[in-house]
């Protein structure tokens, strides 16, 4: 698991970088590499995109975690009350 949040880590970099060249220069590096518009491109930006898809689950379940935390001392001070 270690191993597939360092390669979505790095592959979520990679792709922000990129992003921050295409934004400020025009310059897309992903595509300078491997060709407009390849294969071996669009597996960059897929791979990406799944990495963010990974990267978000557990920032999903640190939300709820959160939420049930806030509710139970919401429920907790009304009880109070």
């Amino acid at each position: 698991m270690k191993a597939l949040n360092l390669v979505t880590l790095i592959l979520l970099i990679v792709g922000g970088l990129n992003w921050g060249l295409v934004g400020a220069f025009d310059f897309d590096l992903v595509a300078a590499i491997f060709g407009e518009g390849s294969a071996l491109s669009r597996l960059v930006y897929v791979l990406v995109g799944l990495s963010a898809l990974w990267q978000i689950m557990p920032l999903m379940s640190a939300f709820r975690i959160g939420e049930a935390h806030a509710e139970a001392g919401h429920r907790t001070t009304a009880a109070r009350m």
